[in-house]
């Protein structure tokens, strides 16, 4: 499964540091056909991307808490954007999922059962053994006004003492804290032996007075395949935030591989070889060796955790407190995938006068080619490849009629 994943993402990552090659000659001013290219690109986009965290949402979201850990992550992301404030809000997330099934959902359950069992009415008042007294009795020590047989268990007799099962035969929903959580421990690793590595780096950085480019531009991959969780998109508002705040990367050269890499072979992850050696494009290092330290700084992660967990995974998947943590990381993760989809959209129209972008919503056009591209994924099974062709082929056409 490893040498098939190698060999499944190594054209695309070729084919990204070709586009770096291409990118870097580039100038700063383009002809006026190319930037409604690349906003046609960015709208398509913005529409698989908002697909995506559709997708990713829909599994992620299993109870109310994870629905509102989701949320918490999308509106949280929004307010702030810095090195160190996604993987808070993620520790954040997991922490609230440790506290609301290892305590909270358990205790609150507790105290609604035994609000409901106070307020239950029981068949016992007066008037009703009175007439169950008077009532003849049926040959099995059956009373005709009952439907409970002597010899019932008491389980049945008494639905409140039942398990899951509340006042008046109502169904009550067990919490997450009582569903198996092997499979889902399965699903989502544990990723704490990075953290010790990545905490080395950190250090090495920061006891540095001017720390090389290349140490930072690994370091901060490193970070970004460290935290990613949910899937591919959520490395998006991740490496934006890595790679352009610095300055080490255009806004319109980022918004341009990340139009191309929909259409490319492998995961998303191959973006950071674009970035990577864009990165160093004007350092003392070769393009080449930025191209393989972002690849190896954000796949690095996933293979040590391939390969140093699965000796003992199946005693720590054990501990449900894991699973809770990582649960709640998911979920959070999984919401900023909406966040990214929102700055995406204010940074996808290009213009000679704007090259770091302005928001999609200034021309209907591209509203319309974001709405298209996420129809045409979602309810047509195009591919991704196709719908990011159609979408650059329409900002062709609104040049033809409108210009700029």
């Amino acid at each position: 499964m490893t040498d098939f994943r190698v060999s499944y993402s190594l054209p695309g990552a070729i084919g990204m540091y070709a586009l770096s090659l291409g990118v870097q000659k580039i100038g700063d001013t383009l002809p006026l056909p190319v930037y409604a290219l690349l906003s046609g690109l960015n709208s398509s986009t913005v529409g698989i991307i908002a697909l995506a965290a559709v997708q990713l949402a829909e599994k992620a979201i299993r109870d109310r808490l994870t629905r509102i850990l989701v949320i918490f992550g999308a509106c949280a992301g929004l307010c702030h954007n810095s090195l160190w404030y996604f993987p808070l809000l993620m520790v954040l997330g997991g922490l609230a999922s440790i506290i609301w099934d290892g305590w909270m959902s358990q205790r609150i359950r507790k105290i609604k059962l035994a609000w409901r069992r106070r307020h239950t009415v029981h068949p016992t008042t007066e008037t009703e053994l009175a007439t169950m007294e008077s009532a003849p009795m049926e040959e099995g020590g059956r009373n005709p006004g009952s439907n409970q047989i002597d010899n019932t268990p008491e389980s049945q007799r008494n639905p409140v003492r039942s398990q899951n099962v509340g006042p008046r035969s109502e169904s009550v929903r067990p919490s997450s804290a009582d569903t198996p959580f092997h499979q889902d421990a399965e699903e989502h690793p544990l990723p704490t032996h990075r953290i010790p590595s990545f905490i080395g780096l950190l250090v090495g950085r920061s006891v540095s007075e001017q720390p090389p480019l290349a140490l930072d531009l690994f370091t901060n991959m490193y970070l970004a395949g460290t935290i990613i969780f949910g899937g591919g998109p959520v490395v998006i508002p991740l490496l934006r935030s890595y790679v352009v705040a610095p300055g080490w990367v255009s806004s319109r050269d980022f918004l341009l591989g990340l139009a191309i890499i929909q259409a490319f072979p492998g995961p998303n992850f191959n973006f950071a070889v674009y970035l990577g050696a864009l990165a160093l494009q004007n350092s003392q290092f070769p393009t080449i060796f930025g191209a393989f330290l972002g690849g190896l700084g954000i796949f690095f992660p996933g293979i040590a955790l391939a390969v140093a967990v699965q000796s003992f995974w199946r005693t720590l998947r054990q501990r449900k407190w894991v699973v809770d943590f990582l649960r709640g990381v998911n979920a959070t993760a999984v919401g900023l995938v909406f966040t990214a989809v929102y700055r995406l959209w204010e940074i996808g129209y290009l213009t000679p006068e704007a090259t770091n972008g302005q928001s999609l919503a200034k021309e209907p056009w591209w509203v319309v080619i974001a709405v298209l591209t996420y129809a045409e994924s979602a309810w047509f099974n195009v591919p991704s490849a196709a719908a990011i062709i159609v979408g650059a082929v329409l900002g062709l056409c609104w040049y033809g009629v409108v210009g700029y």
